[in-house]
C-alpha cells in the first residue's frame, strides 16, 4: 500500500507544490492580431463568390397564420456562421429569428432583404416555392 502523505495540524508550513508552475516557462503562443467588438470577422474572411446555392422560402403552414421566411440549403458552413447570418438579417429586417435544424427562420415575409444580405456573403439566393 501506498504511503499517503498527510498534511500538519499542528498550523506548520504546508509543502505544496503547483501543478501548473511548469507552465510559467513555457512559450506562449502567438495571438492573432483581431481588433476586440469585430463581430462579423468570420463572415469578413469568407469568400466573396461561389458559397453555394441556398433556398429562401416564404412559409405559413403551421404557423397560426403568419409568415416566416426560411432560408435553407446551407452546404460547408457552420452553426456558429448560421447563426451570425441570422442576427445579421434580424438587424437589417428588424424582426425577430432564429436558427432551426440547419435552417434559418426570420419572421415576416423579408425575402428581398435576406437575398441582398445572402449575395453580400457569397451566396446564391433562390427564392423557391409560392
Amino acid at each position: 500500500m501506498k504511503d499517503k502523505k498527510r498534511l500538519p495540524i499542528d498550523g506548520g508550513p504546508v509543502k505544496w507544490a503547483s501543478p501548473f508552475a511548469a507552465l510559467k516557462q513555457a512559450p506562449r503562443p502567438a495571438a492573432s492580431p483581431r481588433e476586440p467588438g469585430d463581430e462579423n470577422a468570420s463572415l469578413s474572411a469568407a469568400p466573396k463568390k461561389g458559397r453555394g446555392r441556398v433556398d429562401i422560402l416564404r412559409q405559413t403552414a403551421h404557423r397560426g397564420g403568419k409568415t416566416v421566411t426560411v432560408v435553407t440549403g446551407f452546404v460547408g458552413i457552420g452553426q456558429a456562421e448560421k447563426e451570425l447570418l441570422a442576427k445579421q438579417m434580424q438587424k437589417v429586417c428588424g424582426a425577430g429569428g432564429t436558427v432551426k435544424e440547419g435552417r434559418i427562420e426570420i419572421q415576416g415575409d423579408q425575402r428581398d432583404a435576406v437575398a441582398r444580405i445572402l449575395t453580400e456573403a457569397g451566396f446564391r439566393p433562390v427564392f423557391a416555392g409560392g
